[in-house]
């Protein structure tokens, strides 16, 4: 087996985490953004601007339109990541922040579950051991001020949580072993994500537009640049070199991200409690890819082994 896979382990780490801080800053610029446009409006226009940057990139890189199983790939791919987004969206302004938080964070357990279920080969028990402590620690880090009763918003998020790790997931297998440009296949869902939400938004869009100030249109073009292009080419970059659970892991300290994005910028206060759960969300990540890591080298199979190398050619660096 070759080491260089594993040597560039830390690497792929680095790019999943910074793909979980862009991600966990974007509550708090979705949010000034939704209290000036409605928030089929802000998806919108994050997806046009993705779209518009990633077709740019390929155009001066002379990327080959997608065809075949390709655009198919990316077609399927853009509308599970076209759904994450917009149930994650309308799931946080209908639920607490509390349950919004613990819930979305579910994903770091249906991911490997799903997993398992399709290769038919459970990782260890300690990694769902260190799963749920990580469910725990963002229990703890979003639970300052209690509970609500389950409302709409939670159904939402509990579905987006589903989806999301359904498209990671995805993502591993969909791509694994095939050639498929990086950048192509972001770019294609991009635009489908684009297509759907402007159909959706209709006029509104339009109205919107012009009423939209230059700070706002500063944040717009944060989420599109930072947490849209990068965040979905870095994913897909990664992804296709490790697996979906371990970055299902990486990318579910999130929500440490994004408490530490409101308190240093948001002015929002952190209990002791929440200090805990940060902990233990850090803690139990690091664990729970070392396990993952220390499997994947033992069993190396389809699933959860390593990834074939993909040519620079076929890949976005």
């Amino acid at each position: 087996m070759p080491t260089t896979l594993f040597r560039s382990g830390s690497a792929i780490d680095a790019v999943l985490l910074g793909v979980a801080l862009v991600w966990g800053s974007s509550y708090l610029v979705a949010k000034d953004l939704t209290v000036v446009a409605p928030v089929v409006v802000v998806l919108a226009l994050r997806y046009v601007i993705s779209a518009l940057a990633l077709a740019a990139v390929c155009l001066m890189r002379r990327v080959a339109i997608p065809r075949g199983g390709e655009l198919s790939v990316g077609v399927l791919l853009g509308c599970t990541q076209a759904a994450v987004l917009t149930l994650e969206t309308f799931g946080v302004a209908a639920t607490s922040a509390t349950n919004a938080g613990l819930i979305i964070s579910l994903t770091i357990v249906f991911t490997p579950v799903l997993e398992s279920l399709w290769s038919r080969t459970w990782l260890p028990a300690s990694f769902f051991i260190a799963a749920t402590v990580a469910v725990l620690g963002v229990a703890l880090l979003v639970s300052g001020h209690g509970f609500r009763a389950p409302t709409v918003g939670d159904v939402l998020m509990l579905a987006a949580a589903a989806v999301r790790a359904v498209h990671v997931s995805l993502i591993g297998r969909l791509t694994r072993g095939r050639h498929d440009s990086s950048l192509s296949l972001t770019t294609v869902q991009a635009v489908v994500g684009a297509l759907l939400l402007s159909a959706v938004a209709g006029g509104r869009l339009a109205s919107a537009v012009p009423h939209l100030s230059f700070n706002d249109w500063s944040r717009l073009a944060y989420l599109a640049l930072a947490c849209s292009v990068f965040a979905f080419l870095a994913q897909t970059w990664a992804i296709r070199r490790t697996s979906a659970s371990r970055a299902s892991l990486l990318m579910g300290t999130e929500p440490v991200w994004a408490v530490a994005v409101g308190v240093s910028l948001g002015g929002e206060q952190l209990t002791a409690l929440g200090v805990i759960g940060a902990g233990l969300i850090i803690t139990s990540t690091y664990w729970g890819q070392h396990v993952e890591r220390r499997h994947r080298l033992t069993v190396g199979t389809p699933a959860e082994g390593p990834r074939p190398p993909v040519p620079d050619s076929a890949v976005t660096q």
